[in-house]
């Protein structure tokens, strides 16, 4: 007989009148073997997800597949916690996750403005971030979990208390997800940074008169991802991808062909007007529509928000419950809170300087992320960590910001520098807001001590912290680099940095960024996800082409199934699969260049029929058989039926 959740987890019941799974919520989940293994998978989810959000502007979600693979080390080295101590690692795993979703949106737009970001700097306002983020969301769990069971739903939530209390199907997802693994860790060390004996990019251009360019990216990461997201996200951003380099580029191209010799590019005075390629038309005036196209998103999105944020504070402030919750709770809610509001102000003074702009910006953090923090734990109920519109709320967050700064006549580049950490200080908090209160929700649903989460959840954001810092400023001289294929897209992240330098500098080439914004007021009329879209404009079409195909495999996986239950169950697999794909890709790919830099490995180049188009289409072919293969060929289990 296969476990289920109480009755009444998804609703049916007043909040204080839920029965949880485990009803003694005193007892401990945690011990020393649970935080180690904890931290690893924080360790890991932190370092793996920054290093695939900043190549394929995409995060996944580590509750599921934290959930899945803490469960089976615990049943190795702490099977007496049970559920407790799994929800503790899966918690500590989405912490790890959401600093890396929030932080690499702006802290490397610092490096992509030519400035230097030190580790003291980055850790500073990320432990800040993750402080004040968990504070505020202490301060309105009860209301926001509890009052408004049945009403938020906590979709991802719900999905990973399912997954822990049917923990014992564990074994066959860390099967898949070692398979996918296995393969994404071997292409990535044949093309990636340890040997590098191999093409993995398809390219194709096209001619003077029609300047197109289509790209495929042999990345097992990128194609996971695809999977996990499904078809109509990844059909999404292709499409945005296919207007830019088979529409804009091109017609762009045409007229830009006619220009009088001794035209130059507007930001590369050495390379004249009519001698541009697909590359240089995509970098010096594709990339500023797709900027204005995120822009526009972003603020739609945070208008449309505004209802959410009244409400969430109206309610918050007359719910009853909210204060409610044992003395040592909400002492210990208020120094976290308390503590994140300090390190905002001492960060502030030593990364800017100046007495005036650290008060300011402090100041002002703390008020956005005090609103948006309110926000992504309510939004957080309704769809979840993974479609929390982090990037709207930051931009909004970012030209209220910038403005001030500009009426303050801080517009130099140290200014600049200064705004994009008070901006990682908000991304953070407003990431861990989302996280946290997805990991209080499980805990609330399977019965785990709320004040025992908070702890381990604020350990694994600190670790995270340190983490992602580190893996930018290991990452930051391939950060820097530009052109066609670039090691690291960085969509939102260039997003930030061409914003804010552009708003303060006055030099943004705004015919671009308004027709941009057009073109997200279409979509918008037309009901079309602006983000996506966008984000796949402004991606290089050899990332979004990856993605698809991994989508399509998974469509294929679905066709293919005989019954629901056959399809649930090879689906599920896939996903597991494809975490593995993604982990192997970026843990892989991230040791690699841990050892280049070291002076252990020296990547080669390519040469001869490994350097060609037809090498890189039999390793996608390849990747396309040894992925579909498992997951088409697995069976569903008897309980299943």
């Amino acid at each position: 007989m296969k476990k289920k959740l109480p009755k009444g987890a998804y609703g049916g019941v007043s909040g204080k009148d839920y029965v949880p799974y485990i009803t003694d919520n005193s007892k401990s989940g945690g011990n020393m073997a649970v935080l180690i293994i904890g931290l690893i998978l924080a360790t890991v989810f932190a370092a793996s997800t920054a290093y695939s959000g900043m190549k394929a502007g995409l995060t996944v979600a580590a509750g599921i597949p934290g959930s899945i693979i803490g469960s089976a080390f615990l049943g190795i080295f702490a099977k007496q916690k049970g559920i407790l101590g799994k929800n503790l690692v899966q918690g500590m795993a989405s912490g790890g996750e959401s600093i890396a979703s929030g932080m690499i949106f702006v802290l490397p737009a610092i490096i992509l403005i030519g400035s230097q970001v030190t580790f003291l700097e980055g850790v500073l306002v990320g432990i800040g971030g993750v402080l004040f983020g968990i504070g505020v969301s202490s301060l309105v769990q009860n209301y926001l979990i509890v009052e408004e069971h049945g009403t938020l739903m906590y979709p991802e939530s719900m999905a990973i208390s399912e997954t822990l209390v049917a923990s014992e199907g564990a074994g066959d997802s860390m099967k898949y997800m070692g398979i996918g693994f296995g393969i994404g860790g071997a292409l990535t060390i044949l093309t990636g940074s340890f040997l590098n004996v191999t093409n993995n990019v398809i390219s194709y251009f096209g001619s003077k008169f029609y300047k197109w360019k289509l790209q495929v990216e042999v990345n097992p990461l990128l194609l996971g991802i695809g999977f996990i997201v499904g078809l109509e996200v990844s059909l999404m951003m292709f499409a945005g991808s296919m207007l830019s380099n088979f529409a804009i580029a091109p017609l762009i191209g045409y007229f830009t062909d006619m220009a009088a010799d001794g035209a130059m590019v507007w930001n590369n005075p050495a390379l004249p007007l009519n001698q541009m390629d697909a590359n240089a038309i995509s970098g010096s005036y594709v990339k500023y529509i797709g900027a204005g196209m995120m822009l526009c998103g972003g603020i739609i999105g945070a208008i449309k928000l505004i209802p959410t944020i009244i409400a969430s504070i109206k309610e918050t402030l007359n719910a009853k419950s909210s204060v409610g919750g044992s003395e040592e709770s909400s002492s210990m809610q208020m120094v976290i809170l308390l503590g994140g509001a300090v390190v905002a102000f001492i960060a502030g003074f030593i990364i800017s300087g100046n007495v005036v702009m650290a008060v300011v910006g402090a100041i002002m953090s703390l008020v956005l992320s005090l609103l948006f923090v309110i926000v992504a734990g309510r939004l957080t109920g309704t769809i979840g960590t993974s479609n929390l519109p982090v990037s709207g709320m930051t931009i909004a967050s970012l030209v209220i910001l910038t403005l001030i700064f500009v009426v303050m006549g801080w517009t130099d580049l140290a200014d600049n520098k200064s705004l994009l950490l008070f901006g990682t200080f908000i991304v953070v908090a407003i990431a861990v807001a989302g996280g946290y209160t997805q990991s209080q929700k499980v805990t609330y649903i399977v019965g785990g001590n709320k004040n025992e989460m908070q702890r381990y959840f604020a350990i694994a954001g600190i670790v995270g912290v340190v983490v992602v810092a580190g893996t930018i400023l290991l990452l930051s001289d391939q950060l820097k680099i530009t052109g066609d294929n670039p090691p690291f897209a960085l969509p939102q992240a260039n997003l930030m940095s061409t914003l804010t330098s552009g708003i303060m500098s006055g030099e943004l080439p705004w015919v671009m960024i308004i027709a941009g914004v057009f073109m997200a007021i279409v979509l918008y009329l037309l009901n079309l996800p602006i983000m996506t879209f966008a984000i796949g404009f402004y991606l290089p079409i050899a990332t979004t082409s990856i993605i698809l195909v991994g989508a399509l495999i998974r469509v294929f996986v679905e066709k293919t199934s005989k019954n629901d239950v056959e399809k649930e169950a090879k689906v599920a697999n896939g996903v597991s699969l494809s975490s593995g794909l993604v982990a192997g890709g970026s843990i892989i790919g991230l040791l690699g260049i841990i050892l280049q830099v070291a002076g252990v490995v020296k990547p080669a180049t390519p040469v001869g029929f490994a350097a060609g188009n037809t090498m890189a289409i039999i390793l996608l072919v390849a990747l396309v058989v040894l992925t579909t293969l498992p997951i088409a060929s697995s069976k569903v289990k008897a309980d299943e039926q």
